[in-house]
């Protein structure tokens, strides 16, 4: 078959690409999806996101390679395998980050397009707020942001308590500024989980001129020379090829380099270990790996009050009639922004994400009792990792290497301590007397520096950002140009958070979903 589009990865990007693009009936899409449908009621119960976590039918649950600077750990991370991608198993906080981080975008790719000014309108476009319009948000689009429906009393001492540490109260953390602690805005509508695929895809399934296939593992990008031709990619224990104009890997930070590099686009000395020719020699392919590296402190709590135990068929048949109580709930309630003492510049440099429950290693080590987790991430790290190819086994999984704390200058370290003590801080005011237990994590033991940097190495985890591993850019290290054109190969695009130079200041989702709005844009200009 033969498609004006061919998009490899229906993700937060891909359902958006899907929708824009068959918008036009003229245009012949077709979406190729590894995982399934989204079927499963509690991708669609926002609750249900604890009970996804390690459910192979809709994630990855990818392991990294061992951390030299975390005590040599393998590290979960879990991705989305179904559509939707990881906006059906994330928890829907509807963050954008710094609108200073954008001025980076713009530095880096000498493009203003990607300046705060120019794709804040992109933001808008893309957002439906039930708050409605105004100078910061739209109400009108396909992504549904909404008010939490319902909220743990935890959450809110939480807020409480940071405002008697010192920080100020923020109601909208996409708006004038976003240092504060408040209550997160989410992607629901009507009290359920507002993924991707919601919004975007399953308005468009209908067409005609759209083919979507679950269950396609592209396998390699097909190319004629120096041009993409289309995709080889196995359906139903059969092999098949697609032939397009334009080729669309959305398949985020890990899956997109690793297709480019199956295909014999990336470092040549790295293909030629795995036997695959080079086609073409691009040397940042799965370089600039970034992610958020979070911590988390647990305390026990002295009233039953939190999420630790609670009567699952109770929780999902309110939900199931009247679409709100704890079901609705996306976990992470509050949160904040905050600037720490070695911040480099004017924007905040931490995250605090609030759980009223035990959360520990992604909830996968249950511990006994009552109590609540702060996680602590550090925004901007300076150190920077790789993806690449065990083997040329297209389903092998491909070899993380996060390099977490290997920046030479140890900032990265020294943010995530401040944030693991800010988190104590806020936990050890007034407002969580009538509620505090025992530390937990890190212990009442831990004081001093060398103290925090030990928990750090022993218990820090992803809190899901990975990106910048087909980054955009002017440069000779530069995957894609500033309208995501692959260097060096026509015909070829990258649309997902790999290409970002640079993390967000926050979370990733909303982010990406913008910089598919904007491929969307110029891939429609011709």
């Amino acid at each position: 078959m033969t498609y004006d589009f061919i998009i490899v990865g229906a993700g937060s990007a891909g359902c958006v690409l899907a929708n824009r693009l068959s918008a036009n009936p003229a245009h012949r899409v077709l979406l190729l999806e590894a995982g399934g449908r989204d079927w499963h009621p509690f991708i669609h119960m926002p609750a249900g996101l604890a009970k996804l976590a390690v459910n192979r039918r809709v994630n990855w649950c990818y392991d990294t390679e061992p951390e030299p600077n975390l005590d040599n750990r393998r590290l979960w991370w879990p991705r989305g395998k179904v559509l939707g991608g990881s906006s059906s198993i994330n928890a829907m906080v509807y963050a954008r980050g710094d609108a200073r981080d954008y001025g980076e975008w713009a530095a880096a790719t000498g493009d203003e397009r990607w300046a705060w000014r120019n794709v804040l309108p992109v933001f808008k476009r893309a957002e439906g707020n039930t708050r409605g319009a105004d100078e910061f948000h739209g109400a009108d689009g396909p992504l549904a942001v909404s008010d939490l429906r319902h909220h743990n009393v935890l959450s809110a001492v939480f807020i409480d308590a940071a405002v008697q540490a010192g920080f100020a109260r923020n109601e909208d953390f996409n708006g004038a500024t976003q240092a504060g602690f408040g209550l997160y805005q989410v992607t629901q509508k009507n009290g359920a989980r507002c993924s991707a695929a919601a919004a975007y895809l399953r308005p468009a399934r209908t067409r005609a001129n759209l083919t979507v296939l679950t269950g396609a593992a592209a396998t390699r990008v097909l190319l004629d020379g120096a041009r993409a031709s289309g995709v080889e990619y196995r359906h139903r224990g059969a092999t098949h090829r697609a032939e397009g104009g334009c080729v669309i890997l959305s398949g985020g930070a890990i899956n997109s380099p690793q297709l480019m590099m199956l295909s014999g686009i990336g470092p040549a000395d790295h293909l030629r270990e795995h036997g695959i020719a080079v086609e073409h020699d691009l040397r940042g392919v799965g370089a600039n790996l970034q992610d958020h590296l979070d911590v988390c402190t647990l305390v026990r709590s002295t009233k039953a009050v939190t999420y630790d135990k609670i009567n699952d068929v109770a929780v999902a048949l309110r939900f199931l009639l009247k679409r709100d109580g704890i079901g609705s709930s996306n976990v992470a309630e509050a949160g904040g922004f905050a600037r720490t003492r070695h911040a480099p510049d004017a924007r905040c440099d931490v995250q605090f994400h609030f759980v009223p429950a035990l959360l520990d290693n992604h909830g996968r080590n249950r511990l006994e009792g009552f109590g609540y987790t702060v996680h602590a991430c550090a925004l901007r790290p300076k150190s920077r990792g790789t993806i690449r190819l065990r083997s040329a086994d297209p389903f092998a999984d491909a070899a993380i290497r996060a390099n977490y704390l290997s920046d030479a200058e140890g900032e990265d370290l020294r943010t995530m301590i401040e944030g693991a003590r800010l988190s104590r801080d806020i936990l050890a005011q007034a407002a969580f007397a009538p509620y505090r237990g025992e530390e937990i994590f890190p212990g009442a033991e831990a004081k001093s520096d060398a103290d925090f940097a030990a928990f750090i190495r022993r218990k820090a985890e992803t809190i899901y950002h990975p990106s910048g591993t087909c980054r955009m850019g002017d440069d000779d290290e530069a995957v894609v140009d500033s309208e995501l054109r692959v260097r060096g190969i026509e015909g070829l695009r990258v649309v997902d958070a790999s290409i970002m130079p640079t993390l967000v200041g926050g979370n990733t989702n909303a982010p990406t979903i913008m910089i598919a709005e904007r491929a969307a844009e110029w891939l429609l200009a011709g």
